[in-house]
């Protein structure tokens, strides 16, 4: 039996049984490999070390009241990284491959994930890296994917409550036209300073503008904006912008409420104008915003009076994290269960 309080479960690593992992060498991949070492022995010359060579995913599986374990939309996660490997000239994970390799390691933790009802759920990182050695700035010719588990509980310490955000422009995440659209680290290398900075000053995230002119709204922090305005859902639309697969079913879900959904470029004038605000993605679902503070000029946008999250965001959160946990029908066929 595990000892693990689950009700107070931090999003971090946690240490579980097994990784599964998968090379690829001499122009084909190889056979998905199971083990039980935290540790990657790679050539100091590696690609993904000197030029970047690096993608990620994240994903979720939830056990249901059922008991069976089920995971979103894991193919749309195996496009992303499909689209990430192309960015960067890595080999591209097959959707096989990259399906085989997530339910395995699952299969292999199972008693890690969470019990029903507790807000926790097990984290799911897959993995690409270039681990053949060039000095040249050159794509690599091997590569190892690997994914590994843990469970985790809510992103934001504060859960489905109200957070305080920061608008900043003395930062930028990615630039038009750069990384920002692809699931690498790069991206996130960028982020830490300003992000760091801000939870220092009492928030738990920034967001950050479109770096060509800091006019518009681009992510907030690790996580895609949207807003809320009369029975609208919008949310920004940039090439420097990760597309969400939480924003994407959020729209779906939006617009079966009978939301216009609009996805556009949002400038940040139009802070004042939105009744809800809040910042989505796989590791906080819905995180509702109640206020943001624009760093450079002082001004401050207020949402939630009443202490809690708008109606809307609260219907499109309880009803994904619903889907997710197989409570309520899965019109749209979203998740599967891992059998």
């Amino acid at each position: 039996m595990l000892n693990i309080d689950w009700k107070n479960l931090p999003f971090g690593y946690f240490k579980t049984d097994y990784n599964v992992r998968c090379y690829y060498r001499d122009g084909k991949w190889g056979i998905v490999e199971t083990s039980s070492s935290e540790h990657i022995n790679m050539h100091m010359a590696a690609t993904c070390l000197h030029y970047g060579q690096e993608a990620f995913e994240g994903m979720k599986a939830y056990r249901g009241k059922d008991g069976k374990v089920r995971i979103f939309r894991w193919e749309e996660n195996a496009k992303r990284m499909q689209r990430s490997a192309d960015g960067v000239m890595m080999a591209e994970v097959p959707t096989e491959l990259f399906k085989e390799a997530i339910f395995k390691v699952i299969k292999l933790n199972e008693k890690y994930v969470p019990p029903y009802g507790l807000g926790a759920s097990l984290y799911i990182r897959p993995l690409l890296i270039g681990t053949g050695p060039e000095v040249g700035v050159r794509p690599s010719k091997e590569y190892l994917f690997i994914v590994f588990v843990g469970p985790v509980g809510p992103y934001f310490k504060e859960g489905f409550n109200p957070v305080e955000m920061q608008i900043i422009n003395d930062y930028h995440r990615a630039a038009p036209y750069g990384t920002g659209h692809i699931k690498v680290g790069g991206n996130y290398a960028a982020s830490l300073k300003a992000l760091h900075r801000g939870h220092k000053e009492g928030f738990a995230s920034v967001i950050f503008l479109s770096s060509a002119d800091d006019k518009y709204i681009d992510e907030a922090g690790p996580a895609n904006f949207f807003g809320i305005k009369g029975r609208k859902y919008i949310t920004p639309d940039s090439p420097s912008i990760l597309p969400s697969i939480t924003n994407m079913s959020l729209r779906q879900l939006a617009s079966d409420m009978g939301l216009t959904v609009e996805l556009r470029s949002v400038k940040v004038d139009e802070l004042g104008e939105f009744d809800e605000v809040g910042a989505c993605g796989t590791a906080a679902v819905i995180s509702p915003i109640k206020r943001i503070v624009d760093r450079g000029t002082g001004k401050s946008y207020e949402y939630c009076k009443d202490g809690v999250a708008g109606p809307y965001s609260s219907k499109l959160y309880f009803n994904l994290c619903e889907i997710q946990e197989g409570i309520t029908e899965d019109i749209h066929n979203w998740v599967t269960i891992v059998e």
